[in-house]
């Protein structure tokens, strides 16, 4: 018995589609597809990536049923999972395609085939696993990233900022964002009052990467007005607030 790896169905880790282009051309060959809930379809929205790969194979006596794995994952770290059935067991033996939300519908569609028994099933590993994708560790909102990453690297003021290279990933691939403050108490030197606050930036990227940037607003400047600088580590961030307010301090 031999297992063809080439056929229709799989998709190879490559494959150039969208998750968009791929959810769409799976749906479009499957005679069942109108069969999802609409609440499955829905999550699909916001897929950032996905992974196909040949879950298991019968082939006996001219027929055979073979069933994929195709997984998307979500903006919030969550994954979905939909079973593809290929088979030929129809009576002008033309090549079929069904999708089930879970592994058990898939079980009860793939028992229903007339396959001879003489051949037990080959169960095969998944090809590329998306759990290797570490979970986000923000709650993303689809927004204009782009755009925030711009303005927000044009707004500092620091020479040391991050360089054109991070810039342009961030302006071409960036999927969503989130801000969250991660310091902001009153910072006093000496006599003078000094403001400080420090706010994550953290960039979802097309790819399912996470990437932050760091900012400080402070106040520690000769004539006191408010001063913007980007870091791309939070620790050069904490640094550089530590620097700013000794610097004051002792100017004060």
């Amino acid at each position: 018995m031999s297992v063809p790896y080439e056929t229709a169905a799989y998709e190879p880790p490559e494959s150039p589609e969208s998750p968009e282009e791929h959810l769409a051309r799976l749906l479009g060959r499957a005679l069942n597809s109108f069969e999802l809930p609409d609440e499955t379809i829905g999550q699909l929205d916001c897929a950032l990536v996905y992974d196909s790969s040949l879950h298991s194979a019968h082939h006996s006596a001219g027929l055979y049923r073979e069933t994929y794995r195709h997984t998307w994952l979500l903006t919030d770290g969550s994954a979905v999972t939909l079973w593809e059935l290929v088979h030929n067991t129809a009576p002008d033996g033309l090549l079929e395609h069904e999708v089930y939300v879970d592994e058990e519908e898939l079980g009860a569609a793939t028992a229903r085939l007339p396959l001879p028994q003489d051949a037990p099933d080959v169960e095969l590993p998944v090809l590329v696993q998306l759990s290797q994708i570490p979970e986000p560790r923000h709650v993303y909102m689809p927004d204009d990233s782009a755009d925030h990453a711009r303005r927000l690297l044009r707004r500092a003021e620091n020479p040391d900022r991050p360089g054109p290279d991070l810039a342009t990933l961030l302006l071409r691939a960036a999927f969503a964002h989130e801000i969250t403050q991660a310091f902001g108490r009153p910072w006093r030197a000496g006599r003078a009052g000094l403001c400080f606050s420090l706010y994550e930036h953290a960039f979802l990227l097309r790819d399912g990467r996470e990437l932050s940037l760091w900012e400080v607003e402070h106040t520690a400047t000769p004539d006191g007005r408010h001063m913007c600088e980007v870091y791309a580590t939070e620790e050069a961030a904490r640094e550089a607030m530590e620097r700013r307010a000794a610097t004051r301090g002792r100017g004060a």
